[in-house]
């Protein structure tokens, strides 16, 4: 078994139905589906334990015989020699019996036959971009969250409030992780040259490793792990643990001349430039060069941004709706206007559970690793972590129900071309959407509008729900809405005269836990100049 299976399979493993799915760590589903795959890597080492016991039960009846046979006849060795038959049977057992069990090919059929089967699934199984994206998936969780690593390894989401650490979610089902997930963990961290991350996944890594024995299914060793965080610990200027971690790495391998050397780089440094006294190196998470909106959307994921609240403002308000539709007029839907900048519109129970399973399946076959736009292209970011599948069923079916109920109330017109099919999507571990316009801006390529125009208006709806995680998080409008279970959002992407609302700059907040699917449909200008009628007055 790979060295690293103990850890993957424990966060994502195998997609044994369709190995087009790749990229595990994208999608909640192909965790799911890993399920599976394990299950059959069961069954071949079942079958390999049982075989090998049944060989191993022969052998200790061999060992067993001849055991007793020289605390009994052999006692005496001139009476064995006298007895011609005990003779034959002893030449017998020395030349053939011996022989064959030292030489048996039973055991390397039976682990021939192991290997076999894990090369069926070794097609599906994890690789070298799974683990780093399953890694940094746990790495995202802990700073957008602000979790404790030491909470984690102990399977505990937990945050620091007020000194204490509290849990911001119980699972129901709860693991640990061992030293060497924790040293894959920094591992991937280390590699990425990212020493923030390193630092701390290969502290837990080393006082895991601590007192406790290596297991062959390891991949990392208590000396790796010390040699990592030596120098992660240097590479964040914090030389006198750098000296102290190899010192103690020394007392395992006093040989290694490398360590030697780095230890008295080490102590060099120290006397040229003394550290000052009582004053501690905080471990510093760095400033991020890409993402400026970081700590309000952090903040947001977070829910501690200003929220909406009815009872403060009696411009927002709960009913029942119909938009004058004769559709909607005996069962009128449920709506909750959550803001007025931007405007958006939570519908509750605008899907049924049987129609939000029904999209689910449906889209399975077609999920592969959600794209951003890229100039005139599309390509994968680490910015969006998610499969996605595009639906064109036919107009009679479960997607065409909801396309015309959409329609019903919002009164847009969302068949193509005048909307994009419905874009059905899994959030993978700690699945997002950092923060984005899904209009386009004055960065986006002239070919992205040519045709159909922006995107006019977005409709959201909630296939599943999360135990935790997974808002949709409104950056400049500093609010943050919860997985509604079968509800759907709605908002305007455009003001009036056709310049993009930059307040519904939005987010989708990493899954702690749970798996989210959500469907989004896309409208465009075109086609809904009736519907969202121009006006120069920007404030409309």
């Amino acid at each position: 078994m790979s060295p690293y299976v103990s850890l993957l399979i424990l966060v994502y493993v195998v997609n044994i139905s369709d190995k087009s799915f790749g990229e595990m760590f994208t999608s909640v589903m192909s965790v799911k589906q890993a399920v599976f795959a394990e299950r059959q890597l069961i069954d071949y080492l079942r079958s390999y334990l049982e075989n090998e016991m049944q060989r191993l039960d022969d052998i200790k009846r061999f060992f067993s015989r001849v055991t007793s046979l020289h605390s009994g006849i052999y006692h005496e060795p001139s009476a064995t020699i006298a007895n011609p038959i005990v003779a034959f049977k002893l030449v017998k057992r020395l030349k053939s019996e011996w022989m064959n069990v030292v030489h048996s090919n039973e055991a390397e059929e039976n682990i021939d036959a192991l290997r076999e089967g894990y090369r069926r699934m070794e097609g599906s199984l994890p690789k070298l971009e799974d683990l780093q994206g399953a890694a940094q998936g746990l790495m995202r969780l802990q700073d957008v969250y602000d979790l404790r690593v030491e909470g984690l390894v102990r399977g505990h989401f937990q945050q620091i409030t007020n000194g204490d650490p509290v849990d911001i979610y119980k699972p129901p089902v709860s693991d640990t992780l061992s030293g060497d997930d924790c040293f894959l963990v920094g591992k991937v961290a280390y590699d990425l040259e990212d020493y923030y991350h390193s630092v701390q996944w290969f502290e837990e890594a080393v006082r895991l490793f601590r007192g406790t024995e290596w297991s062959p299914e390891n991949e990392g060793t208590l000396e790796d792990a010390l040699d990592h965080l030596a120098f992660s610990h240097f590479k964040t200027g914090n030389i006198s643990f750098a000296l102290s971690v190899s010192q103690e790495l020394l007392l395992h391998d006093p040989v290694n001349s490398r360590v030697h050397f780095n230890v008295k780089k080490y102590e060099k440094l120290l006397d040229e430039s003394p550290p000052v006294k009582n004053q501690g190196l905080v471990l510093k998470r760095p400033d991020s060069t890409y993402l400026r909106t970081r700590n309000v959307y952090e903040k947001l994921c977070q829910t501690k941004g200003s929220q909406p609240k009815h009872f403060e403002n009696p411009r927002l308000f709960c009913d029942f709706f119909t938009n004058g539709n004769p559709g909607l007029l005996l069962q009128p839907i449920k709506r909750e206007l959550i803001s007025l900048h931007p405007y958006l519109v939570l519908f509750h129970s605008f899907v049924t559970r049987a129609e939000a399973k029904s999209i689910r399946e449906y889209a399975i076959p077609g999920l592969r690793r959600s794209v951003v736009a890229s100039g005139v292209n599309q390509s994968t970011a680490e910015y969006r972590i998610s499969k996605s599948a595009w639906l064109k069923e036919s107009p009679h079916g479960v997607v065409g129900k909801v396309d015309r109920r959409i329609t019903m109330v919002t009164g847009l017109n969302v068949q193509p071309p005048y909307a994009e099919y419905l874009q059905v999507v899994n959030y993978g571990i700690g699945g997002h959407y950092e923060p984005h316009f899904d209009h386009a801006t004055s960065n986006s390529s002239p070919l992205y509008r040519l045709k159909t125009g922006n995107r006019v208006a977005t409709f959201m709806i909630y296939l599943s729900s999360v135990e935790a995680g997974g808002y949709t998080a409104f950056i400049y409008a500093n609010f943050s809405v919860p997985v509604v279970e079968n509800g759907a959002l709605f908002w305007w992407n455009l003001h009036r005269n056709g310049q993009g609302n930059v307040d519904t700059l939005h987010a989708g907040c990493p899954v702690i836990v749970g798996d989210k699917w959500v469907a989004n449909k896309w409208v465009h200008e075109y086609g809904q100049e009736f519907q969202h009628r121009c006006s120069l007055n920007p404030e409309e």
